[in-house]
C-alpha cells in the first residue's frame, strides 16, 4: 500500500494512475525467465516479484541506504523524490520540489547526489539537509539534463548528460541545448569538472566494472541497435581508452539505467524501442547480460523499467523503478558497489 500519494498527487494536480499486480504463486516464478543455464545460479527458487508502491508517472534513479533501510528513487514528472521504508513498508514523499531529479547516488561518505533537469545541475545533500552545487556548466555553457550518475572508489563523481529533460515540459523546462551530449567527471579531490566523452547519441546509464578497470555506458541513442560500450580505465582511473561493444540491444529493447553485479553481469533496465510490434511488452523488465554480452536471464514486468539499484541488509535484493511502480526481487548475487 502506497501512504501519502495522495496528498502528494493532490498538490500537483490529477492523481497518477496505480495498477493493481499480482504476484505468482508458483515457484519458482514463471516471470524469472533464464534464459542460459548460467542464470540459474542466480535465480532464488523460493522468491518471486513482488510490487512494493505504485502511482506514480514516471520512476526512475534508485539508490538504497542501506544505514536507514530505505530506498530513495525520483518521480520525474511530479517533482519529486520518493522514500520507501524497508521497516513498514511505506512509501513517503522524501523531497518536493526536486528540481524534476533524475539519477541518484550516495557519494563515498554516503551524502545523496543527484541529477536535476529543472535546474540542469548535479548537488550534493548535506547531512544537515542543505543542498551544495557540484557543477551546473562546462567551459561557461549550461549543462543539458544531466541523466544517471555514479560514484567511484576514489570519490570522483561521474555522470552523463543528454538533453531529454530539456526535451520538453514534462520532465523539466523545454529549454536549447548549450552543449553537446556529454559524459563528465567531478574529481573527488580538486572538485574539477572535466569531459569524459562528447562522442556519444543519448549517453544514459553508466556503471563500472567490479574492479574498476571497465566503464560501461549505454547509448541510448544509437542507431540501428540502441548499446551499451564497455571503456578501458586509463591506469590512474581518470580517463577512458579503448572501448568494445559490451551490450547490443538488436534492434527492439531499449536499454536506460543498469547496474553490475559482483560477478561482472549487467542488470539493464529494459524495454521497447518505441517500435509498433506484439512483442513490445515482452521486453519490459529487466535483461540481465554476463560480462561477454550474452543475455542469460530476464525479469518479466507489466511495465518498461528505466532503472534499478541492488539493496537490502544483503545487497542481494534488486529494486526496480519501473514506470509507475516500484518492484523487488530477491537474487542470489549482490551489486558491485
Amino acid at each position: 500500500m502506497l501512504a501519502g500519494l495522495g496528498l502528494a498527487g493532490t498538490a500537483l494536480g490529477a492523481k497518477a494512475q496505480s495498477f493493481a499486480f499480482t504476484p505468482n504463486q508458483r515457484y519458482p516464478d514463471p516471470s524469472v525467465e533464464v534464459l542460459d543455464k548460467s542464470f540459474l545460479k542466480y535465480r532464488l527458487f523460493s522468491s518471486s516479484v513482488e510490487q512494493l508502491a505504485t502511482g506514480f508517472r514516471w520512476v526512475e534513479g534508485p539508490v538504497w541506504f542501506g544505514d536507514g533501510r530505505y530506498l530513495l528513487f525520483s518521480d520525474i514528472p511530479n517533482n519529486r523524490i520518493m522514500r520507501w521504508d524497508e521497516t513498514t513498508g511505506t512509501t513517503s514523499v522524501f523531497r518536493q520540489p526536486s528540481n524534476h531529479s533524475n539519477g541518484l547516488a550516495r557519494d563515498r561518505q554516503g551524502r545523496l547526489l543527484a541529477c536535476e533537469h529543472l535546474t540542469r545541475r548535479i548537488t550534493r545533500t548535506e547531512y544537515d539537509g542543505s543542498i551544495t552545487v557540484l557543477a551546473d556548466s562546462y567551459n561557461g555553457k549550461r549543462f543539458n539534463s544531466p541523466n544517471d550518475i555514479v560514484c567511484k572508489s576514489d570519490g570522483s563523481i561521474w555522470f552523463s548528460d543528454p538533453p531529454f529533460g530539456i526535451a520538453g515540459d514534462w520532465e523539466g523546462d523545454k529549454q536549447t541545448a548549450e552543449l553537446p551530449q556529454s559524459v563528465y567527471r567531478i574529481d573527488g579531490r580538486s572538485g574539477k569538472l572535466s569531459l569524459v566523452t562528447d562522442a556519444l547519441a543519448g549517453p544514459n546509464g553508466l556503471a563500472f566494472s567490479p574492479d574498476e578497470k571497465v566503464l560501461y555506458i549505454v547509448e541510448s541513442r544509437a542507431t540501428p541497435n540502441r548499446v551499451i560500450w564497455a571503456y578501458d580505465m586509463s591506469d590512474d582511473g581518470t580517463r577512458i581508452g579503448r572501448r568494445r561493444l559490451a551490450v547490443d540491444a538488436n534492434g527492439a529493447g531499449a536499454i536506460d539505467g543498469f547496474k553490475v553485479d559482483v560477478d561482472g553481469n549487467l542488470w539493464c533496465g529494459w524495454g521497447s524501442n518505441g517500435a509498433l510490434d506484439a512483442k513490445a511488452e515482452e521486453l519490459d523488465g529487466v535483461r540481465i547480460f554476463n560480462p561477454h554480452g550474452q543475455a542469460i536471464g530476464h525479469i518479466h514486468l507489466p511495465e518498461r523499467c528505466p532503472n534499478l539499484v541492488f539493496g537490502g541488509a544483503k545487497k542481494n535484493r534488486l529494486f526496480m523503478a519501473s514506470s509507475h511502480s516500484l518492484y523487488a526481487l530477491y537474487v542470489e548475487t549482490r551489486g558491485a558497489v
